[in-house]
């Protein structure tokens, strides 16, 4: 039935509901909570019904979903019966390998909200459990680009992307894209948000320029510089992997099939491709041993070859934090000491090796001589000199310096109580220190170390200090620093009996 519909001001979040008037509900056989299924041309979005007074054939929509669907005078609507995509899902967790059209129809339904969050999580607990072969892998990509927007800058295009799991990471990209960039190679980094570490590249990045820009945007700012580092969630890049990222986390699972689409749809979103993908390894890491590490890139180069992407990994050490600084400010802060030279010597490395490989896959370094050329241009302060272009042209003040970037007003210390080496600084625990001081949605929160590990302590010394806007939540995380112990000390009694 084609009805016109209206838009409401108002906005409904991630909530899909459409306002219906009591006649249209009764014409439709609708009643409150059930749902309907709306079609202009090729969108289609499922949406719970309320119903409103009124004897009109009416329809109302909140102006989220009215602008999603194209600002339209009239839609189709009609009661949801359900979708063959249920049908696709139960038969993967069956074991049954899907076909392109099937897995094509699950993301889209996905997209357009037809499935529940319960079918979600199923087809995430059917990747986890039975898996996906390469040519699934690179159907769920392919499927995951086409439901969004492509952005063709007209050129070839470079990026980097590390699959995480080691806090201080995000500081990176902020220092490895203006060396790319400023040696000339074309690196329109599109970077996420955190949702369960303490700081995404977006958020760090934010504390420096705006990181959300449009489509046009962009092409824009692409004129200006040769590189920039933006946040993906504004520009509706393969959003079939924000929809599947949510369910992901409440249900603590990320299969391997799923983080590689989401990757890679993501980049082709971004018409890149020649790529370093970064797998850090080590304790308390997603990857933790290197024959892990190893397989990972080789599905990676598998999948890759398969969509025409160029690609090399990096298999890292990810065993401690990258760097000192956890938390969106203080990794700001130690990303421009980084480019003025006076940084720590593992963001140093780490930054110039990635930034090495992507110009040895521009052809402007010779194979295994790129981390040297990428060390030299971040040496001579070339690369600091075009990251403040970069932060200008993105809107930001390029003459802010590490001291001039501010954090949370309440520190604590956490001290050492004995004499000893440190023999291990806890990936897990650092990141849960500094989400509970706030992080990652206070930039200004987060932890600073002051050890790594094979540094002497003496008894008393700062192991690391704790910031937060938040003096109720600098208490939380204080809590949690003395209860899990994030720095281990060698000879350090643990517990005394009786």
């Amino acid at each position: 039935m084609r009805v016109p519909v209206s838009p409401l001001n108002l906005d409904s979040g991630d909530l899909r509901i459409a306002f219906l008037s009591g006649r249209l509900a009764k014409l439709l056989g609708a009643t409150s909570g059930s749902r309907l299924k709306a079609t202009v041309g090729s969108r289609e979005l499922s949406l719970w019904v309320a119903i409103s007074e009124g004897e009109e054939l009416s329809l109302a929509l909140p102006r989220n979903l009215y602008e999603e669907l194209g600002s339209p005078r009239e839609i189709d609507v009609e009661l949801y019966t359900g979708t063959p995509s249920v049908e696709y899902i139960r038969r993967k967790l069956a074991g049954s390998k899907l076909s392109y059209e099937e897995i094509r129809s699950i993301i889209r339904d996905l997209v357009s909200g037809l499935l529940s969050e319960a079918e979600i999580a199923a087809f995430i607990a059917a990747q986890a459990v039975v898996g996906m072969d390469v040519g699934e892998i690179v159907n769920l990509t392919k499927a995951m680009v086409e439901t969004g927007n492509v952005i063709d800058f007209g050129e070839e295009a470079f990026d980097m992307h590390s699959v995480g799991g080691v806090p201080g990471n995000s500081k990176v990209s902020i220092v490895a894209v203006p060396i790319v960039a400023s040696a000339g190679v074309f690196i329109p980094k599109t970077s996420s948000r955190a949702i369960t570490s303490p700081a995404g590249t977006a958020d760090t990045m934010e504390v420096l320029a705006p990181v959300v820009f449009t489509p046009e945007e962009l092409k824009e700012l692409a004129k200006r510089v040769r590189g920039f580092i933006v946040w993906g969630g504004a520009l509706n890049l393969a959003p079939a992997d924000d929809i599947l990222i949510r369910v992901e986390h409440r249900l603590k699972l990320d299969p391997t099939s799923q983080m590689i689409a989401s990757i890679l749809s993501k980049k082709l979103s971004m018409s890149v491709r020649n790529m370093v993908i970064d797998v850090p390894i080590g304790s308390g890491a997603k990857v933790e041993s290197l024959e892990s590490g190893r397989k990972l890139a080789d599905l990676f180069i598998q999948v890759t070859g398969e969509l025409g992407i160029r690609v090399k990994c990096a298999l890292s050490y990810g065993d401690q934090p990258v760097g000192y600084a956890v938390g969106p400010a203080l990794e700001a802060r130690e990303a421009l000491e980084t480019l003025l030279g006076r940084g720590p010597t593992s963001v140093r490395e780490k930054a110039a090796s990635l930034a090495g490989m992507v110009l040895e896959l521009a052809g402007l370094a010779p194979q295994g001589g790129g981390r040297s050329v990428a060390l030299r241009i971040l040496e001579s302060g070339k690369a600091y000199e075009y990251f403040k272009n970069i932060v200008e042209a993105m809107g930001g003040n390029p003459n802010v310096g590490p001291e001039d970037v501010e954090v949370g007003r309440y520190k604590a210390e956490i001290r050492a109580h004995t004499d000893g080496y440190i023999t291990g600084v806890s990936n897990k625990v650092v990141a849960q220190i500094a989400i509970a001081a706030g992080a990652p949605v206070d930039k200004r929160a987060g932890v600073q170390l002051r050890v790594k590990k094979g540094h002497r302590v003496r008894s008393g010394d700062v192991l690391l200090e704790i910031y937060s806007s938040s003096e109720s939540r600098l208490e939380e995380a204080l809590k949690v620093a003395e209860a899990l112990r994030p720095v281990t000390i060698e000879g350090m009694v643990l517990e005394v009996y009786p």
